[in-house]
Formats: structure tokens, C-alpha cells, sequence
């Protein structure tokens, strides 16, 4: 099947109403695994992988790029190619070559002018080059280490109004908000602000992206697709499958020294949280969204 591009794949999630699961990637294993997991519940699916993956292994970004797009191609189902929370504009530049149809430029460290005048420069770059570009405003806490943000901390929610100006002044094509998701959760404790969810799809005219979905529990995940939710990023809660499955593995025998012999039950699990997670993701809501 020819690899999907991430717009289309939003588009018509937001259209009936449904989530886009999009799940990271940090080794072929993960790609396989979350292939396999959306081929098992007849799917879309997003692979991403982000700028920490991409330092993992070594700063290069062609060998697991092109192995995701192998993988891609080879499935049963649409998958995408995106690049996540880039903030090397070299890598960002990258990306089309690459394979990549989307990705995500993460400016939101910077104070917000210095945000907007960045990610603007990064969209108008992306689309000369077929690149579908998504930003965050606000701040989603538990990124490289951080603790998870208090609702109260400045930043800590997405501000409407703010986002459409946002939107409006850089030409981004999908929006990352802040509305309780915590990236690197472990538990999944989260509660989501379904009132800013639903006001920020009124005044935001592009999709909404929410980033640390793993920490969120499935009815949580429900409500806020229905909300207004669309592409939904999930990381942590593949790792959380994968690992366990290997430390037993492990230590059922010290005398393993055969990868496969862990890396298969592992890869697995990790297939089935996918399914588990992708299917709840791209549940139907109760009314189609208006085009906008």
C-alpha cells in the first residue's frame, strides 16, 4: 500500500469525527509493532518518530526513517510518516527527503514572539516543500525528564483566543494544546479539560493535537475526541507493554543471549496496546464535525 500522507489521514478523521492515533517510534521493533497493532483493528495509523529518537541513535536520521517507510509500505492498512517535536530547523529541513509528509517544529520553549516568528518561518518553509506542519502553545509538562506541570503554572492550559491569533500569524496546519496531558506518564491518571477542549476547536480552524495521551485513561481519551480532539500522540504506553515483557523474560533465564528470544513476546505486547489504544482512538463520535 503506498505510504499515506498525515493530512489526508487528518482530514478525514476530523470529518467523521474519530481520532488519529500516532504512535513513536524509537526502534524497528516499535515500527513493527504499531503496524501490526492497527493492521489487527483495521486502522490509520502515524509513525513518528521524534528529535530525541532521531539523537538516540547517533543524530542520523536516514536509517530509521527508511525503515519506517519499508514498514509503512508494507502494511495493511494507511500509515504516515511524521517527525516530532523538532527543534533543529536542519533536521526540520530534512524531513521531505526523508520521507516524512508532516511534522511536528517545537518552538514552544521560546517566549511567544520569539515562538510565533520561528514557527511562522518554519511553516512557510514547510508548505514550499509539501511539508504539513504542526506547532504547540502552551506547555504540555514531562518532556526530557521534566515533572509534570501543575494545572495551575503558567502555561500549564492553552489560552483560546490566544491559539486562533497563533494559528493566524504562523499558518500552522494543526495545533498541539496544553489541556491536562502530561508527556512520560507511567499511570494513567491524567483528566482532561473538556471545556477548553471544546472551546479551543471553536476558535482553532485547524486540528487539535493532543501530546502525553498515554498518561490518559480511555474514557478520558473518548471525551476529548469527542470534544474536538484529532490526531493523538502516544509514546510512553507502547515502552510501558515492551519492557516488562523483557525484564521477565530475562529473568526467567540468565543464560538468554539471543535478542529474539525477548524482543518477539516484547513486540507483541507492544502490538497489543497499540490495537487496544488505536481502537479507542478512532471510535466513532456522535456527530460529524462541520468542514471549516
Amino acid at each position: 500500500m503506498p505510504i499515506a500522507r498525515t493530512a489526508d489521514l487528518l482530514a478525514a478523521a476530523y470529518a467523521t469525527r474519530r481520532g488519529l492515533p500516532a504512535f513513536n517510534v524509537i526502534t524497528l521493533e516499535h515500527a513493527e509493532a504499531i503496524t501490526t497493532g492497527a493492521e489487527l483493528v483495521g486502522v490509520p495509523v502515524v509513525l513518528q518518530i521524534s528529535q530525541n529518537a532521531v539523537a538516540f541513535h547517533g543524530g542520523r536520521l536516514l536509517p530509521l526513517a527508511r525503515a519506517c517507510t519499508e514498514v509503512a509500505a508494507a502494511a495493511r492498512v494507511p500509515v504516515s510518516l511524521h517527525l516530532d517535536h523538532v527543534e533543529d530547523i536542519d533536521l526540520l529541513r530534512a524531513a521531505p527527503a526523508a520521507g516524512f509528509s508532516s511534522a511536528m517544529y517545537d518552538a514552544s520553549a521560546l517566549p511567544h514572539a520569539m515562538n510565533v516568528k520561528a514557527t511562522a518561518e518554519a511553516t512557510a518553509w514547510a508548505h514550499r516543500h509539501g511539508l504539513y506542519l504542526e506547532a504547540e502553545l502552551g506547555r504540555v509538562g514531562g518532556k526530557d525528564g521534566e515533572p509534570p506541570l501543575s494545572p495551575h503554572a503558567p502555561g500549564a492550559r492553552t489560552d483560546p483566543d490566544e491559539a486562533a491569533a497563533y494559528v493566524a500569524d504562523t499558518g500552522v496546519d494543526a495545533l498541539a494544546v496544553a489541556v491536562g496531558s502530561s508527556h512520560a506518564m507511567t499511570s494513567r491518571t491524567a483528566a482532561l479539560d473538556h471545556g477548553l477542549i471544546r472551546r479551543l476547536a471553536e476558535a482553532v480552524p485547524v486540528p487539535l493535537v493532543l501530546h502525553g495521551s498515554s498518561g490518559v485513561p480511555d474514557e478520558e481519551l473518548s471525551a476529548g475526541i469527542e470534544a474536538g480532539l484529532v490526531k493523538v500522540n502516544i509514546g510512553t504506553a507502547l515502552n510501558a507493554a515492551f519492557t516488562p515483557v523483557v525484564r521477565q523474560r530475562l529473568a526467567e533465564d540468565a543464560r538468554v543471549t539471543d535478542p529474539r528470544t525477548y524482543l518477539a513476546p516484547a513486540r507483541a505486547a507492544m502490538a497489543e496496546a497499540v490495537a487496544h489504544l488505536a481502537r479507542v482512538v478512532t471510535s466513532p463520535g456522535t456527530s460529524p464535525r462541520s468542514s471549516r
